[in-house]
């Protein structure tokens, strides 16, 4: 009778085990359904803080060249620097932020630079970045290259608060 109960005991075992071995239909369709719903909460998020972190870059960068345009304009205001007449005081390109220009008290050349390089437009992922005047329309997208008074994006997109990134 032991061994009879013993037999039962581990068909019961064996049965538990194959029951157990795998998932059902229906619950690999719930488990798929819970994925699917999570993945599609996801993406939207990511995007958003991918969005969010190239606005700080884009934030940082036009900071930074306008930084540098503003050392420029104080130097030459300073008399520390000599600017040709008609650029009003401002640099003529963005790459003379970065070659540098040479002081006008120093004997031995001295030169100050303003910028290491150019920095990266988050938004285009290139260094090419709209230039504006200060005798220019303050919208105007073209520019009339007598000197360089602000930076902005050529981008086209628009910002998560509806304005255009051109426009920061």
């Amino acid at each position: 009778m032991r061994a009879n109960s013993l037999v039962n005991h581990s068909k019961t075992l064996l049965n538990r085990r194959y029951r157990q071995r795998g998932m059902t239909l229906v619950e690999l369709i719930v488990a798929f359904t819970i994925l699917s719903i999570l993945t599609a909460m996801a993406v939207p998020l990511a995007r958003y803080k991918v969005r969010r972190d190239k606005e700080r870059e884009l934030n940082s960068a036009l900071h930074e060249i306008r930084r540098a345009i503003d050392m420029y304009k104080d130097a030459t205001l300073a008399n520390k620097i000599q600017s040709k007449i008609d650029t009003d005081g401002y640099p003529e390109s963005l790459k003379q932020l970065v070659d540098g220009v040479k002081l006008s008290q120093s004997a031995d050349g001295k030169v100050v630079k303003f910028l290491r390089s150019v920095p990266i437009d988050p938004m285009t992922g290139t260094r090419d970045w709209g230039l504006r005047s200060e005798q220019d329309d303050p919208l105007s997208t073209s520019w009339g290259g007598q000197n360089v008074f602000t930076v902005y994006t050529k981008s086209t997109e628009t910002a998560r608060d509806g304005t255009l990134y051109s426009t920061w």
